[in-house]
């Protein structure tokens, strides 16, 4: 089934860190596919930005290298190139920004990307309302995190509030771009099969997992000072658990949807010290521990965590939420589970003890949605029942070529768009820091060292007792 495309307006994109890692492995890559797509219209400009002395063409040469894995046609390159313009601005410094006024056009839509680090944020937002470009059909794109704590999240809705109102600021979270994030939104409101059965009378629990098998080498002065609970838990895992756990929304709308997802958050009990495990990886035969790739023998910051989350309303109330992620695990994995209830009463009284019901939304690898359900095993000799999954494949059931749209590539066209429905508003940023800042807290006051765990496995073994004392499970990473 081959996916229909929108065709979106002509359009001015200012992506500022234009050389930065981001935008050349995400962002140039998405804007191209949706350009071969026939998205985006070749009267649209890309207008790259950094401090580097580059001229146009020596700038075109980079994105070109770029995407060099994407396509060695340069023929396929050339309508992509020549959209490409690139002016060289210190985001501190009050030169040059004239000069990108002079280059934007007055009737299209212009939005500014901000593939920068955060201290950035405000500083850019303030030069662009100086100079007179941030106008109100204007967008403005922040990757996370969104502060590091409440104080400083805060301050940053602030300084981009003094340029830009809040329908213009996009916070992007690449993981509300994946087709399956998407989908579950479509499998509890579009079907009339689940949604009766989406609350605490038929679901046990809920597990999302997002597990990586790398560490953070490479990364590890970053990450140090960040940890999973802020780089990974406060965003991804907070946005998997609003749209799984979130009320119908009256419409599908951006406000809507988000009110919704804020309720959630607002829902959501404190977590005790004895429902949350944060861990470190160790050192394997090959390579480091998680103290080594940081560069910090002293190290107190997380590469691990689990948690059991309470979500305090009628639908959910006694149904516990299990969260887990972090670095070094045996597979790279990202999934939601619910795991429905028993059946009160078993007419087999010879089964074994079966797995039960469980809907799997499969973010990554092999998007897609299988449901685990119990059947009679073929053949004569009794009734033997056995576990089977009804498996939907994105890719094998739906098609489209051989390219599957990157998260990236939605979202962007999201913003010149002007929807907000897969970005996240200010306050419900506000409202995750003032749940995740206890924890921090916490942990800094306890002065406890992150418990070890094996490299290539599940994590540390006091993630596996934060289920087993519930009489639960967590499902096998990667199995």
């Amino acid at each position: 089934m081959a996916s229909s495309i929108i065709p979106v307006e002509p359009f001015d994109l200012v992506i500022f860190g234009a050389t930065g890692d981001l935008a050349r492995r995400k962002i140039f890559p998405a804007l191209f596919h949706r350009l071969e797509a026939g998205q985006i219209p070749v009267t649209a400009r890309i207008i790259g930005s950094a401090r580097a002395k580059l001229s146009q063409a020596a700038f075109r040469r980079e994105v070109a290298d770029a995407l060099s894995s994407v396509t060695g046609n340069k023929v396929r390159l050339k309508p992509f190139l020549d959209m490409i313009d690139y002016i060289s601005i210190d985001a501190k410094a009050d030169a040059d920004w004239q000069a990108l006024a002079d280059l934007l056009r007055p009737d299209v839509v212009r939005a500014f990307y901000l593939s920068v680090a955060p201290s950035l944020f405000g500083v850019i937002a303030g030069k662009l309302g100086q100079v007179g470009v941030a106008t109100a059909d204007s967008r403005i794109v922040v990757e996370k995190p969104f502060g590091r704590d409440l104080s400083s999240a805060l301050a940053l809705n602030q300084s981009l509030r003094m340029c830009f109102d809040e329908q213009q600021i996009y916070r992007i979270d690449h993981y509300l771009g994946k087709e399956t994030v998407q989908n579950l939104m479509a499998l509890r409101f579009a079907n009339a099969l689940f949604e009766p059965l989406w609350n605490s009378q038929h679901i046990d629990h809920v597990q999302i997992t997002v597990s990586e098998n790398l560490g953070v080498k490479g990364r590890g002065e970053y990450y140090d000072k960040a940890g999973t609970l802020r780089d990974m838990v406060q965003n991804h895992l907070m946005q998997l658990l609003c749209l799984t756990a979130m009320e119908p929304p009256s419409r599908f709308e951006p406000n809507a949807v988000r009110d919704e997802k804020l309720k959630v958050i607002r829902a959501l009990d404190p977590v005790l010290p004895d429902q949350i495990v944060r861990g470190q990886y160790r050192a394997d035969d090959d390579e480091g521990s998680y103290v080594d790739d940081a560069g910090n023998p002293d190290s107190r910051t997380e590469s691990f965590v689990a948690m059991k989350v309470g979500v305090s309303n009628w639908r959910w109330a006694g149904t516990p939420f299990y969260l887990r992620t972090g670095k070094k695990l045996r597979a790279r994995l990202s999934e939601i589970a619910v795991v429905f209830r028993d059946p009160p009463h078993s007419i087999f009284p010879l089964m074994k003890k079966r797995k039960g019901n469980a809907l799997i939304i499969r973010l990554q690898p092999d998007e897609g949605i299988t449901l685990r359900m119990t059947i009679k095993e073929p053949g004569p000799g009794g009734m033997r029942l056995t576990e089977v999954p009804l498996d939907m494949t994105f890719a094998q059931a739906l098609g489209g070529g051989s390219h599957s749209p990157d998260a990236y590539e939605r979202l962007i066209m999201d913003v010149i768009r002007g929807d907000q429905t897969l970005f996240m508003r200010g306050d419900e940023v506000v409202a995750a820091w003032e749940w995740v800042d206890p924890i921090i807290q916490a942990w800094e006051d306890s002065n406890d060292l992150p418990v070890g765990y094996d490299s290539g496995g599940s994590g540390p073994e006091d993630a596996l007792a934060l289920l087993h004392r519930d009489g639960r499970r967590w499902r096998e990473i990667g199995i």
